[in-house]
């Protein structure tokens, strides 16, 4: 039967085994972002679809890294001044070209690292990102599904996927087609990526914030907000990093 305990069964082991089995991965990309950020990089973070919620769960929040943006697709409306009605395509994110406004939209520095999600991993606007990423020089970092990836034919003109272009690739774990509980007649209900990738997300942070440690240095982190003396504290953070992200002029 379909319902809040049976998810929880079902999802319980996949989160143990995604601590287990990407914690080599995680290590190696959070040397990947430490080492960027302690030399003023930014990080980016993109993701199309639901897999938004990784990189929000990056950006710009309380116990998280002040040096990061999230790029999404609504960039090309919000920062490139393109008429809304381009969002209603359901299929942009399929678009190859639309990597290009993204990627010239967050004006990157040499030294940023890249963390790009996406569940399939194959949508033209994701890959073409990931290969401009590379292209120019920065480390990506993929989030994505390995068994739903392997499973589906790219739809980039290279025939490439998303894992195929980064320096590290971090596994889900969600399914394939994303859905974890079956449905009698076919089909299943209740997604997995929007939950490890949060997971993921925090992962990364703690490992980031403990090369720091290590270094001797003060990481970067936000306070709440919504604490005494958060808005001081997160303000002169992100005034050492003025029009590199995007809560500064």
């Amino acid at each position: 039967m379909i319902s809040m305990q049976g998810y929880v069964a079902a999802l319980r082991p996949i989160l143990d085994r995604l601590v287990d089995r990407e914690a080599a991965g995680i290590a190696r990309a959070a040397d990947l972002i430490a080492a960027s950020l302690r030399d003023g990089g930014v990080l980016q973070a993109f993701g199309a679809g639901h897999s938004e919620v990784f990189a929000a769960e990056l950006v710009a929040r309380a116990g998280g890294l002040v040096p990061t943006n999230q790029l999404a697709v609504r960039d090309l409306v919000v920062y490139g001044g393109a008429a809304p009605r381009v969002l209603d395509d359901p299929k942009l994110e399929r678009d190859p070209t639309i990597a290009h406004q993204i990627y010239a939209l967050a004006a990157p520095q040499p030294r940023d690292v890249f963390v790009v999600a996406s569940q399939s991993g194959i949508n033209g606007s994701v890959v073409e990102l990931a290969r401009l990423v590379k292209e120019r020089g920065h480390h990506l970092i993929a989030v994505t599904s390995v068994e739903h990836t392997a499973r589906v034919p790219p739809r980039h003109p290279s025939g490439r996927r998303l894992a195929e272009l980064a320096d590290v690739v971090l596994d889900n774990g969600a399914p394939y087609g994303d859905a974890l509980l079956p449905l009698e007649g076919g089909g299943a209900v209740c997604a997995v990526s929007s939950v490890t990738a949060a997971l993921l997300a925090q992962l990364l942070t703690a490992e980031v914030v403990r090369r720091f440690h290590l270094a001797g240095e003060a990481p970067p982190i936000y306070l709440s907000a919504n604490v005494p003396g958060g808005d001081d504290h997160n303000h002169a953070l992100e005034s050492r990093y003025a029009g590199r992200i995007r809560r500064t002029a």
